[in-house]
């Protein structure tokens, strides 16, 4: 016994004196040289129980209960309730000016399906293909004079790419193997697999009377036609931004890979966006120095966050280690993980990454208005993730009530039950994912590639399009009807009625579980139940912290 409390009262002189180290506590030929100033300055043991009991209370109370124990202004909510207002601000600033650049790439691109595209119709997107010789070039000759003559039939601001002041061509590429002999009536064939290309070039303003063009589409993979176009975005003048030019880099793909008698047509778009050289708005500058000033303040008010969330992690951590060693000092027993990972606030973890999204996303954002980098989708990302970080994080101010709290205590009870659950749960849907892309793949559209059964599973799994996912199987063989029936059945049956119901009967147990420990307040670990030991409310006054501890233990 003697030795134990020895040991102990030399714990709570290296907790409450930072400048002794913790590892003295294991050295035993210390404990006597500083057994006789331990008690005399701090007395009996259950004292310092009690105040270390008092100090683990006081670091996990909420800030408005710490302004009330001692008087601190709780800043650092301040702060949080300050960024949730100004990036919230910001994003939809942004969100404002990307819905214009994501617009206007969208309907240019359908101005270039309609323009090069004989006969297309908007309804037709996706099903656009071609099935005769003639067809094939007739819409190649088509695309050819489109270009050719693009400025005397375009409504918008396009133009073409130049080169030293010469208008760069468009480029017509067949891509076909080396070569081959196919005879289906004979059933033989005789093909050398590698592939070549072939272009062409043709000009602006260009005649194709001498033009020489042919293709051999026994051997023909695709023809691909490419050229690049120019136009500059207006409408951001609107809202008082500096427009950027654009450069259309358009693909346009007749796709014969599956030699099926059907050509598949397509047009791609690849954006590069860019500051233009020279340009001249009344009245508006290169840089909006009111939204650069306001993006700078998200930036700073983000970076004291980040420092003061990571200086209270840092103190939790201090505090934990502190907690373990008197455990083991004291009560001779070992800190549980889950209590060793109470001292780790999770939201001022999500307030650290929210904060770095931030900071590098208004960053990215400064550049893109002072148009020295075009990420519009990096910069969206970074964000829009930050700003559902931050919003999620008011649930954390909801939690200081505690009709409310219990939200978020049933959450991260049932969170490891969940995961365990929904990886079993996933080696089933896994299961039926595999099996129906490879059975009914070549049967429905929707269970064609991987990513299409996932995605449609999913659906059925909440009751979407369960009627259409059943109606297009009806045509098909008897076995292949026969199957889709089990194979459905089965899936909606087992995840709709079992999966999803045990899955809510284990948040359901949760919450119960939770709500009874509430009512009859009953502690649910160590570190929970020796810190309701301690009494003290808040309105007490014994959580003042003194000047200067006393001179005879650390003098």
């Amino acid at each position: 016994v003697q030795r134990e409390y020895h040991q102990f009262m030399f714990f709570m002189l290296s907790v409450r004196d930072r400048n002794l180290s913790v590892r003295f506590l294991y050295r035993s030929h210390h404990i006597n040289a500083f057994n006789h100033r331990l008690y005399f300055c701090f007395g009996k043991t259950g004292k310092m129980v009690e105040e270390f009991r008092r100090r683990l209370k006081y670091f996990f109370m909420n800030p408005c209960e710490k302004y009330k124990a001692r008087g601190r202004k709780p800043w650092k909510l301040m702060l949080q309730i300050l960024k949730i207002a100004i990036i919230t601000a910001q994003l939809v600033s942004f969100g404002l000016s990307n819905e214009m650049m994501v617009t206007f790439k969208d309907e240019n691109l359908m101005t270039f399906r309609h323009l090069f595209l004989k006969g297309y119709k908007d309804q037709r997107q996706g099903n656009y293909a071609l099935y005769t010789k003639t067809d094939v070039y007739d819409h190649i000759y088509f695309i050819i004079n489109r270009y050719i003559n693009l400025q005397n039939l375009t409504v918008g601001n396009l133009a073409y790419e130049k080169l030293k002041g010469v208008s760069t061509p468009l480029s017509v590429c067949q891509v076909f193997y080396r070569n081959s002999c196919i005879d289906p009536g004979n059933e033989t064939f005789n093909i050398d697999p590698h592939i070549d290309e072939d272009c062409i070039s043709i000009h602006p303003m260009q005649t194709l009377d001498n033009m020489n063009f042919s293709l051999d589409f026994k051997r023909l993979l695709s023809v691909n036609i490419y050229l690049t176009l120019k136009t500059i975005n207006l409408q951001t003048v609107r809202h008082h931004e500096l427009p950027d030019c654009y450069d259309f880099h358009i693909t346009i793909i007749f796709d014969n890979h599956a030699h099926s008698g059907k050509i598949k047509v397509d047009v791609e778009n690849n954006v590069t966006i860019y500051e233009c050289r020279d340009w001249n708005i009344e009245g508006t500058g290169k840089i909006d120095y009111p939204l650069l000033l306001f993006d700078s303040v998200v930036i700073l008010a983000c970076f004291t966050s980040l420092i003061l969330c990571t200086r209270s992690v840092i103190n939790g951590v201090q505090l934990q280690f502190e907690f373990n060693i008197f455990f083991h000092a004291y009560y001779k027993k070992v800190v549980s993980w889950s209590d060793r990972m109470e001292f780790i606030n999770g939201w001022y973890i999500l307030i650290i990454v929210s904060d770095t999204l931030t900071i590098a996303g208004s960053a990215l954002k400064i550049g893109i208005q002072s148009k020295f980098l075009t990420n519009y989708d990096v910069c969206s990302i970074l964000l829009g993730t930050a700003t559902m970080l931050v919003w999620i994080g008011v649930i954390r101010y909801l939690g200081f009530f505690k009709k409310y709290n219990i939200l978020i205590l049933t959450l991260r009870a049932a969170f490891p039950n969940v995961i365990r659950f929904c990886c079993c749960a996933a080696m089933i849907y896994l299961g039926y994912c595999f099996c129906g892309w490879i059975v009914l793949g070549p049967y429905h559209d929707k269970f064609r590639t991987l990513d299409k059964v996932t995605e449609c599973l999913f659906s059925l799994i909440n009751g979407d399009d369960m009627y259409a996912t059943f109606l297009k199987m009806r045509d098909k063989s008897y076995m292949v009807w026969l199957f889709s029936r089990l194979y459905l059945y089965t899936f909606i049956s087992l995840f709709i009625y079992m999966v999803l119901s045990l899955f809510i009967a284990l948040i359901t147990d949760t919450y119960e579980t939770i709500k009874h420990n509430q009512q009859e307040k009953v502690p649910v670990s160590q570190l929970q139940a020796f810190i309701a030991e301690c009494r003290d409310q808040p309105e007490s006054g014994r959580y003042q912290i003194d000047k200067e501890p006393p001179s005879c233990c650390f003098g």
